[in-house]
């Protein structure tokens, strides 16, 4: 074969691999960036009830003197979900309202959790509490909790990363607690407490409309 033709072929053999290597790359570079879609837990625009919701309020305490409803608002133009609670916190500043349901769910190919709210009224500091393994209250284990502030009557999406949420006993850090299995989900909770633990002091009627809370 002649010196020319060898070159020739070699160049068009090292052409195709680099082609070739280029585009495994950009197939992995194209996965690598590859995004789960959003997980959608509760779109309370078209839930028909919370029936599987149950209240977890102060009173299940002593001196509890809190209550909520959460109940689905619909009208002929638009429906979401209402969290409304009356806070009496003790002086020093111990209370909450708070709903929960025992849905199981597999988040591990997320990254948190994206709820779209409105507060209105006295108070703008809620809780999104989630705990796993079939765990649950009165058995002595903790709930992951993460704190989040909402704009007055302003619609915003919150976004709360799954590394926010930490372990609470009854309001205080469990910091030798293991942290959340994100891949055992077993119960949701939405809260809005007093703020005993917290600089910030809450009392009195408020509410929290909720068009979703999704995994993102």
């Amino acid at each position: 074969m002649h010196r020319f033709t060898m070159f020739r072929v070699a160049g068009i053999l090292l052409g195709a691999s680099i082609g070739f290597n280029m585009a495994c790359m950009s197939s992995a570079s194209s996965v690598s960036a590859r995004k789960e879609a959003p997980k959608m837990m509760y779109d309370f625009r078209t839930l028909a009830s919370l029936d599987n919701w149950r209240e977890s309020s102060d009173t299940v305490r002593t001196p509890g003197m809190s209550k909520g409803a959460f109940v689905i608002q619909k009208s002929q133009l638009f429906q979401r979900a209402v969290l409304f609670s009356m806070l009496n916190p003790q002086p020093n500043g111990a209370g909450f309202v708070g709903f929960v349901t025992d849905d199981g769910w597999d988040l591990s190919h997320y990254s948190g959790v994206e709820l779209k709210v409105r507060a209105q009224g006295e108070n703008f500091h809620y809780k999104v509490n989630f705990r796993h393994k079939g765990q649950h209250e009165g058995d002595g284990s903790p709930s992951y909790e993460a704190f989040y502030e909402v704009p007055k009557k302003e619609w915003t999406v919150i976004t709360i990363p799954f590394t926010e949420f930490k372990p609470y006993f009854r309001g205080a850090p469990v910091p030798d607690a293991d942290p959340l299995d994100t891949s055992d989900i077993t119960s949701l909770g939405l809260q809005i407490t007093g703020g005993v633990y917290e600089a910030y002091k809450q009392h009195g009627a408020s509410s929290l409309e909720i068009d979703y809370i999704q995994a993102v």
